[in-house]
């Protein structure tokens, strides 16, 4: 903590500052200038908040050094990390890619989607049951039957299965179901009771960014899942809010090598949301290789004209196929595998 006194600060405010440092435990280094003197709280900060101090006569203002955000920060662990859904690397050498369709729509077309993907390459499957909207008359998703088609495909393919949870209530089922990897997404990204029963779970988390969220904001959301317990977690950048209205959102490439730095967690991009248009999902990908994403969530329906929910944005298989082999040497360029 450092604590910036005012130019008119006497001694006896300095000393009162001092004096409420040590009586935290913590000791003193005081650095006088010509106009200001800094204090600076040397020791474990976690028992001081800046409140403690700017309240006091004579404190023009007083901040942190330590981040709020530690267990998933590098100050805590310098290297990456590795978050393995089902055996299936996410981070390190290798670029993910996890492919499906944003809503389920039945097991037929689900299952055969999956085994189109898996031909591929493909070696995660996305689906959503439960879908979030906007507008409280739009196609809400299958719900619970949704997850029994998404496990009976996933597991006849052999690839890990991810759906996005709405509600801390549903947590039973997706354990139930077995979910491998239980999505947050932008609008449960500060349900704080929500990531703390995820954070109590041995079960990978993947936390969408919010639309109006800071970097900080997002990663002390992740914090709150990794003080219970579980540290599997992945973080996937989708847009945020912007003033224009050409795309969804607008992609914000230059999170990826901020959270790089901040944080060892794994960081994912989900083009197809944040671009809302499918002719835009490959430049967001190819950017997002570029920028040192360590995998991509795609939109991906067998007909998009004719799906249930966000038909835009979506990508045929065969236009995946094609993504594919234009990310392959961008891959390549970055020290990366698809």
């Amino acid at each position: 903590m450092i604590i910036v006194m005012a130019a008119s600060a006497t001694a006896p405010q300095i000393d009162a500052v001092v004096g409420r440092i040590r009586a935290a435990g913590l000791s003193e280094h005081i650095s006088r200038g010509t106009e200001r003197t800094i204090i600076g709280a040397v020791g474990d900060e976690r028992s001081l908040s800046a409140d403690m101090f700017e309240t006091m006569p004579g404190v023009e203002r007083a901040m942190r050094v330590v981040k709020d955000y530690r267990m998933v920060s590098r100050e805590v662990k310098p290297d990456s990390s590795v978050v393995s859904i089902r055996g299936v690397p996410i981070g390190g050498p290798q670029l993910q890619l996890i492919a499906g369709p944003g809503a389920i729509e039945d097991a037929a077309q689900l299952n055969a989607l999956a085994g189109e993907l898996r031909a591929q390459g493909v070696r995660l499957l996305r689906g959503g049951a439960f879908k979030p909207r906007t507008s409280p008359y739009a196609f809400q998703g299958v719900g619970e039957i949704g997850l029994e088609y998404l496990q009976q495909a996933a597991r006849a393919h052999g690839m890990p299965m991810i759906s996005e949870i709405l509600d801390v209530r549903l947590l039973d089922t997706f354990l139930e179901y077995d979910v491998d990897a239980i999505q947050v997404g932008p609008r449960n990204m500060q349900n704080v009771p929500l990531l703390r029963e995820l954070g109590c779970i041995n079960k990978p988390v993947l936390l969408y960014r919010g639309v109006s969220a800071t970097l900080s904001e997002w990663l002390m959301a992740a914090e709150y899942i990794a003080i219970g317990g579980n540290h599997n977690i992945v973080l996937c950048e989708r847009g945020i809010r912007s003033f224009e209205p050409a795309a969804r959102h607008a992609l914000d490439i230059s999170a990826i090598p901020l959270l790089k730095r901040e944080t060892h967690l794994p960081v994912l991009v989900d083009p197809s949301h944040a671009g809302g248009r499918g002719w835009l999902v490959p430049p967001l990908a190819a950017a997002a290789v570029a920028a040192g994403a360590d995998g991509l969530l795609l939109e991906v329906h067998p007909s998009p004209q004719d799906a249930w929910c966000d038909a835009e944005q979506a990508i045929t298989p065969a236009e995946l196929q094609a993504l594919q082999a234009q990310l392959q040497p961008l891959a390549a360029a970055v020290g990366r595998s698809l």
